[in-house]
C-alpha cells in the first residue's frame, strides 16, 4: 500500500491509499478518485514531503513515549463514540454503504436536482477488519478506506 497526498480543485488536500503508483493512475483515469470534503474528481496529487527516517540512535524518550499512547487512545476513543464496529463484515458493509450512496447521488443528480453530499452519507462511520485483499479491493473500486494504527477494543481485550 501507499499513501499520497492528494488536492482537489478546490485546494483541499486529503490522504488516499492506493495498492501501487499504477493504481492511483488507473482509478484516477477511470474517474473513481473523489474529494471527500467537496466531492469534486478534479484530482491531483499533492506536493509531498519526502519520508525521511529519523537517526536510528535516537532515544524515544519516556515523555514522547506518554505522549503517543495519550494520542492513540484518544484517537481509539473518538472512533468508538463516532463510528460502529462491524468485525469482519467490514468489506461488505464499506462497499453496501458506498453504493447506497452513490445510488442516492445518482437519483438525484438524474432527477435533476443538485446532489447533497451531506444529507447522502451515513450518520455514523463503520470501522472492522478486512484483509489486505479486501481493503485493496476496495480501493480499487473507489471505495476510501484506511488503516486504524491500533487494533479495536474487541480485539485488543481478548
Amino acid at each position: 500500500m501507499i499513501l499520497f497526498d492528494l488536492k482537489c480543485g478546490q485546494s483541499h488536500i486529503f490522504e488516499g491509499w492506493f495498492g501501487s503508483s499504477a493504481d492511483y493512475e488507473a482509478q484516477q483515469a477511470r474517474g473513481l478518485v473523489s474529494c471527500p470534503i467537496c466531492g469534486s474528481a478534479e484530482v491531483d496529487k499533492a506536493v509531498m514531503a519526502p519520508a525521511v527516517s529519523p537517526k536510528g540512535n535516537r532515544v524515544v524518550t519516556a515523555a514522547e513515549r506518554q505522549a503517543e499512547t495519550a494520542r492513540l487512545q484518544a484517537l481509539r476513543a473518538e472512533v468508538e463514540a463516532n463510528c460502529d464496529y462491524v468485525g469482519r463484515d467490514f468489506a461488505t458493509q464499506a462497499r453496501a454503504r458506498h453504493e447506497a450512496t452513490e445510488r442516492a447521488a445518482n437519483g438525484a443528480t438524474a432527477n435533476g436536482a443538485e446532489a447533497d453530499s451531506t444529507a447522502q452519507a451515513p450518520a455514523r462511520g463503520i470501522y472492522g477488519e478486512a484483509s489486505l485483499a479486501e481493503a485493496v479491493d476496495l480501493l480499487s473500486e473507489g471505495i476510501p478506506v484506511a488503516p486504524l494504527p491500533f487494533r479495536p477494543r474487541r480485539l485488543a481485550d481478548a
